[in-house]
């Protein structure tokens, strides 16, 4: 990844960086970015100092593939039970169950 970086000098005329990337989602501002500690799967948190909007840098996005979701949904119309479909793919029912009831509304906005 190319990060941007500008540096700047406080009042002490030290150097301080500022990284383009820790943008507040809220107030936009960059120069006012603080560490946060880290969340549950371990990616750095992020504080604005001016308005105090608490985020997450690079979120870890945790998601089936689409081919994954179609193949569990063609074994559970192939006759499979929902929790037969997570056993085979390894995963739970309820992500099964999930994708079955978004199907069935796909189906019913088509007729």
């Amino acid at each position: 990844m190319d990060k941007k970086r500008l540096i700047r000098y406080n009042e002490n005329m030290r150097k301080t960086e500022i990284n383009e990337e820790k943008k507040c989602p809220k107030c936009g501002r960059v120069d006012s970015q603080m560490k946060n500690g880290r969340n549950r799967s371990g990616t750095q948190r992020i504080v604005c100092r001016h308005c105090k909007k608490s985020y997450t840098l690079e979120p870890k996005r945790n998601a089936y593939s689409e081919e994954t979701v179609a193949l569990a949904l063609k074994i559970y119309y192939a006759g499979a039970s929902g929790r037969g479909v997570g056993k085979v793919l390894n995963m739970s029912k309820a992500n099964v169950y999930n994708w079955i009831k978004k199907n069935e509304t796909r189906i019913e906005c088509q007729l």
